[in-house]
């Protein structure tokens, strides 16, 4: 396994991946005056839009996190108004739980938000930094197929 401390382009990538996002996000909200939700609040609320109701377990299988953390993740955004719960279908001793209208509408609005300011920044850059968004997107879109395929391939149970 390589060294993971060795100076290049994986760690300055690495370096500048949190502080960048985290600004994107910070001036989104600011932005459209959006809540400050916690990282893994939007991304359950991601996964539920896109694939609709879902339960507890199949979150906690596709966010790769314990039950209990999926639990108190639900638990949060339900008392926010940003998910509910209704018994399985063909099984009321389980639960299925969806986005609420007004989640999919505060990821819609973060969406815009986010794409405004990525795209006022891209603005200033120089033609020649923007002529390289392109590929930059295409490449940072296969490395995280990259990621989530090593994630498959490590999960405890996997071939």
């Amino acid at each position: 396994m390589p060294d993971d401390t060795a100076p290049g382009p994986a760690a300055d990538l690495s370096v500048l991946l949190g502080p960048l996002r985290r600004k994107v996000l910070r001036r989104s909200r600011e932005l459209a005056d959006l809540p400050d939700l916690p990282e893994a609040q939007v991304e359950l609320l991601r996964v539920l839009a896109a694939r609709g109701p879902s339960t507890p377990s199949q979150l906690a299988g596709t966010l790769h996190l314990a039950r209990s953390t999926v639990s108190n993740l639900l638990r949060a955004t339900g008392a926010a108004g940003l998910t509910e719960r209704t018994p399985a279908v063909g099984d009321l001793r389980g639960v299925d739980v969806r986005a609420t209208r007004a989640a999919t509408s505060l990821l819609t609005r973060y969406d815009r938000a986010s794409a405004t300011t990525v795209a006022s920044a891209t603005a200033r850059l120089s033609g020649r930094e923007q002529a390289l968004l392109p590929e930059v997107v295409s490449v940072l879109a296969h490395l995280l197929a990259v990621l989530e395929e090593q994630d498959e391939h490590e999960r405890p149970g996997a071939p």
